[in-house]
């Protein structure tokens, strides 16, 4: 027998067993088809617990940009599957389950990784990450082999130019391209600011709202820009890429590698680290922050809600310290959580010493007034932070607590910019700024994207020390500290059973809610998941298909009530 004859018989065996496993045995097992998965969700009393529950059809616009995603390919590229070792789990997240495949024909999983998984990237990025990635992936990713999705978006060949408004705005000319993507008389505006090269991206929200064009600080000098304009195919495709992994629900708030808790780190100011630090914020951080740390790179005016950070102003949101400038530790903390919501990513998977090493960068290069070239002013050199303020252990949750905490919501007037709800459409809402003169969104704390963390020591940090260059105060001395703790729980408590991406509240029943909210219910990985109508400490694998009950946003009820 040739060693030929026996490669053929292999050959052929292999696929026929490959045609009968992968598209037989799916039609006669109905496992295939199940829709079970476990997820995380956020109590009242705001613990993360593990729920059984039902994984979501994608809507219309994500089945568009699914069909999109497969058009241009992006599957020869991405896979979609966390296999059960330590590696991918630390990179990727929670193992993939059964379930999360239900409404994927075909499924995606793959077995080339040219570019990364996409298993569970719903939410690790803004969309507006998403759109500046899109349109020229080396700015925010120059190691990628990605190419170009330009033809995504609208991009007339044309030049359009920066005119003033009559009432002391700059707007754009009126031309049939701009007619056709704005509404010059309407009463609403968008506020859009051009990248240095004159790129100027125009959302999809844009289209029925007048345009103003915001340069505070020269962020570009030309009397024309070109635009970018989102497309349908576009929102589509972001939409479909947030989606991946959220029916495992805020599985990402107990994600190990990016809970990163630091009171302090320090290393001493050294040329060779801050060499290395230029080298790190070149490759890594450029791209939205700038040459010069301005908040004004390539990628800035994709980012129309939040612009990114202007170190050079050396105002920083997240610190533990009384003085306004943060302690190494409070950098870290930032670079390697990220900060939810925004374009700024989690940097866990990027080597310590390249984080400590940019931090000395943007302290020492950045961070620096120069405004006298003969006298440039270092702030860390100058103003070094203090020690961190201390945080005590919190007090634990309660019924009671909630209630202070929604009283003290209204004296303290959180309303006047989130809402009464907490969805970020207070009164005041419309025209908060920046310190540096661009249009600040408050924060939706309903969707439990919180920027400084998702604990209640991270909230408790925020509501003491307030957000730097942001309207956000500090209530370190208006409230005493047993308020502040009581406002923190309360806010947490504004996501609970929630989706995590569309916001909507889940539809589970009272005694499995009441359930949920016992502080001594362990349910802290999927094998440990609450099962809806029959009780805790289930392995999902216990209960048999179609037994049990669902939390989705969907109209489910649980069974067995």
């Amino acid at each position: 027998m040739s060693a030929r004859f026996v490669v053929l018989v292999a050959g052929i065996f292999c696929f026929f067993a490959a045609l009968v496993t992968q598209g037989f045995l799916p039609f006669f097992e109905p496992s295939a088809r199940s829709t079970r998965v476990t997820a995380v969700t956020r109590t009242d009393l705001g613990q993360l617990k593990w729920i059984q529950t039902e994984a979501t059809d994608y809507t219309p616009q994500q089945k568009l940009g699914r069909a999109v995603y497969l058009r241009e390919g992006c599957w020869y590229c991405h896979s979609q599957y966390v296999r059960p070792v330590t590696g991918e789990t630390r990179r990727w997240g929670p193992v993939t389950e059964s379930g999360e495949y239900a409404y994927d024909v075909p499924h995606l999983f793959g077995t080339r990784r040219i570019g990364p998984d996409l298993t569970r990237v719903g939410l690790k990025y803004s969309d507006e990450w998403h759109l500046a990635h899109f349109w020229n992936p080396r700015m925010l990713s120059p190691d990628t082999v990605m190419a170009r999705y330009r033809g995504l978006f609208d991009t007339p060949e044309q030049p359009v130019a920066i005119v003033d408004d009559g009432a002391g705005n700059r707007t754009l000319e009126k031309t049939p391209v701009t007619e056709g993507l704005f509404d010059f008389a309407s009463q609403k505006q968008i506020r859009l600011t051009p990248s240095a090269d004159g790129l100027l991206f125009v959302p999809t929200q844009a289209r029925g709202k007048a345009p103003v064009i915001v340069i505070p600080n020269e962020e570009y000098t030309g009397s024309t820009v070109q635009i970018a304009a989102e497309t349908k195919d576009l929102e589509g495709l972001v939409a479909y890429v947030q989606k991946l992994g959220m029916n495992r629900g805020k599985w990402r708030d107990l994600f190990e590698p990016q809970q990163l808790e630091v009171m302090d780190a320090t290393m001493p100011r050294s040329s060779e680290w801050i060499a290395h630090g230029k080298e790190v914020y070149g490759r890594r951080c450029l791209g939205c922050h700038g040459v010069n740390g301005d908040g004004n790179g390539p990628a800035a005016t994709f980012m129309f809600n939040q612009r990114p950070r202007s170190f050079a102003a050396a105002v920083f949101k997240f610190r533990l310290t009384k003085e306004p400038l943060p302690t190494d530790g409070d950098l870290l903390r930032t670079i390697t959580r990220g900060v939810r919501g925004t374009a700024m990513p989690a940097w866990y998977d990027l080597p310590l010493n390249d984080r400590l090493a940019v931090i000395q960068y943007i302290k020492y290069e950045l961070a620096v007034d120069r405004s006298d070239p003969a006298k440039p002013y270092a702030y860390f050199v100058e103003e070094p932070p203090g020690a961190p303020l201390y945080i005590a252990k919190p007090p634990e949750a309660s019924q009671q607590i909630l209630d202070r905490g929604k009283e003290v919501w209204q004296v303290a007037k959180c309303w006047e910019c989130h809402g009464m709800t907490g969805k970020g459409d207070g009164e005041k809402a419309a025209g908060l700024k920046d310190d540096l003169g661009f249009g600040i969104v408050p924060a939706d704390l309903t969707s439990g994207q919180f920027k400084s963390g998702t604990a209640v020591e991270d909230i408790f940090r925020t509501m003491t020390t307030g957000l730097s260059g942001t309207p956000m105060p500090s209530y370190r001395d208006a409230l005493p500290e047993k308020d502040r703790w009581a406002l923190s729980y309360y806010v947490l408590a504004l996501s609970a059973y929630k989706d995590p991406l569309t916001g909507e509240p889940l539809a589970i029943a009272d005694t499995d809610r009441a359930a949920l909210n016992d502080l001594n219910l362990e349910a802290d990985s999927p094998d440990k998941a609450y099962v809806p109508g029959r009780g805790p400490a289930q392995k999902a694998s216990q209960s048999g298909e179609g037994d049990g009950g669902s939390v989705t946003g969907k109209q489910h009820t649980a069974k067995g009530d």
